[in-house]
């Protein structure tokens, strides 16, 4: 097990971007003859930016499951030999984001459980809105650390309840069509037991999910880039509310949710941020939806400049879409270190007013002198963002106007997103007018909704815009939190409520000295951790 990082240090990390948190990335594949252990590696290494934290393979010969994960990086968890030693013809993959739990080696995944004469093992993206009410239900508050241990111990529950021995094997499919239904919220899983291979998706859609084939298999993923580089042709996306299971027949679907509560939503910061610009999404490219992004940011707002540049790297295509669009040259202003994490260890405030300067340089010659259209994906807290456009000043910029190729990013995500609390997001409690006057920027613009849908490519196929309305397709109960399960005492009496979002987030609003201090364009916004 690696070792837990002392609290001490953990609370003097400075996120080196201020970007929401990515959730989890899921891989599978079912594929006799090959070296399945291998195909699980090289997918999560194609997923490892949507989760730094921990990383784990699960592999079966048919007979054993067998586990490895890690916290750290993919490369930090597996070498050859641990590879070599995972031998069988099926696997499912894992890379995490904490979103429910703490970041522990227990918390990573995939999770594995053996009840009886049945096993399995579970990978899980997103976040599950009534993980206390069903630990309650089940018994387990203080048991279980994550929405994905409970999601794991439910099904151990119904396969302990299974005869003992499956004359068609089919006891996790059917524990799963006994469970899935009482989840509320978004999940995309990946699941196996010693001969199958299931992919779920929950009935929004929040978080994608793909299917690939191989010569002699199938492969499921978060991304099709995670199929590119095994060489699996990408055939469709796993439906809404769907169940994918493969096994030695080849591959089925199963519809294990009501009809009627299918609706389609995908979170459409998929489009902005999380997805790699390689990949497709509602059978459209990401990278061409970025770049019309940009196109639509110049014809909302024009502005007049010498260089349209964007902030390395989601930011790129949008800056090529607003150059295109506006004819005004493109180039690049700064220049990102690509070999730094996500957080550094500042041991003092003048090291935090560096930190930003660990991820990205300005180009002096490209901006000394000249008006600059900056172009980024989103503002969450303002903190990275001022220290950019300080640096730029710094550099010579004689104009800075900054685009967002996203509408202003004002609640938080209670899917699979970690977003903080509304009082951390800078357009929750200011308008566009404060945050520019706060940046230092000479105008600032954000991408409107509906262009941001248009954009996309498939504007009316059914998004989530929660970041952006605070419209919640899943209600959102009183107690929700990273630490719900960690620090819950008491089971809640009754069945689950909702709560109306202002009751919510009240008490999440920044102090009236803090927001003061913030609307006066003075001062820094410290983010918290």
């Amino acid at each position: 097990m690696a070792s837990v990082s002392d609290p001490a240090h953990d609370a003097l990390e400075l996120p080196l971007d201020e970007t929401p948190g990515h959730e989890c990335g899921v891989f599978g594949v079912y594929a006799p003859g090959q070296p399945v252990s291998h195909l699980a590696y090289l997918g999560l290494y194609a997923l490892q930016h949507r989760g730094q934290e921990s990383a784990g393979i699960a592999v079966s010969d048919g007979q054993t499951i067998t586990v490895v994960k890690e916290m750290g990086l993919v490369s930090n968890a597996f070498d050859d030999r641990t590879l070599a030693a995972l031998n069988g013809h099926l696997a499912i993959g894992h890379v995490r984001y904490s979103t429910t739990g703490s970041s522990t080696w227990r918390n990573a995944q995939p999770m594995y459980r053996n009840v009886g004469a049945h096993s399995f093992a579970l990978g899980h993206n997103g976040n599950l809105v009534n993980t206390e009410v069903l630990a309650a239900e089940a018994g387990m508050l203080g048991a279980v650390s994550s929405d994905t241990d409970l999601m794991a111990e439910l099904i151990a529950i119904e396969l302990a309840a299974a005869p003992e021995e499956s004359a068609d094997g089919r006891a996790l499919e059917r524990a799963l069509v006994k469970v899935l239904p009482r989840l509320e919220g978004a999940f995309s899983l990946v699941l196996m037991d010693e001969g199958h291979v299931i992919a779920v998706r929950d009935p929004h859609g929040f978080w994608p999910l793909c299917i690939g084939r191989l010569d002699a298999g199938y492969v499921v993923a978060s991304e099709a880039p995670a199929l590119d580089i095994v060489g699996a042709e990408l055939i469709r996306e796993v439906a809404p509310g769907e169940m994918v299971v493969i096994d030695a027949t080849g591959l089925r679907s199963v519809t294990p949710f009501p009809v009627s509560e299918v609706d389609p939503k995908l979170c459409l910061m998929e489009f902005v941020y999380f997805h790699r610009p390689d990949g497709r999404l509602y059978s459209q490219s990401v990278h061409a939806a970025r770049v019309r992004m940009g196109q639509q940011l110049a014809e909302q707002a024009p502005v007049d400049a010498d260089l349209v540049m964007g902030v390395p790297e989601s930011g790129i295509p949008a800056a090529e879409g607003f150059a295109h669009a506006s004819g005004i040259v493109f180039g690049h202003g700064l220049v990102k270190n690509r070999y730094i994490g996500r957080t550094f260890i500042a041991p003092n405030q003048q090291m935090r007013a560096l930190g930003v300067r660990l991820k990205l340089n300005p180009l002096r010659d490209n901006i000394e002198g000249r008006r600059l259209v900056v172009v980024d994906d989103s503002i969450v807290r303002g903190t990275t963002t001022r220290a950019m456009v300080k640096m730029l000043r710094e550099a010579g910029a004689r104009e800075v106007h900054l685009r967002i190729s996203s509408p202003p990013y004002a609640w938080p995500c209670f899917y699979g997103m970690d977003t903080g609390t509304r009082g951390e997001l800078i357009a929750a409690s200011m308008t566009v007018g404060e945050i520019a006057a706060y940046l230092n920027v000479d105008s600032l613009a954000y991408l409107e909704l509906d262009r941001l849908k248009v954009a996309s490519g498939i504007r009316d196929a059914g998004f989530c815009d929660a970041c952006f309305t605070g419209n919640y397709p899943v209600h959102v109960p009183d107690r929700l939190s990273k630490a719900v399960l960690e620090t819950s005492v008491a089971a809640p009496a009754g069945p689950r409520h909702a709560t109306t979002l202002a009751q919510l987030f009240d008490e999440h609003e920044l102090p009236a000295a803090e927001a003061a201090q913030h609307n006066s364009g003075v001062g820094s916004i410290e983010p918290v951790e």
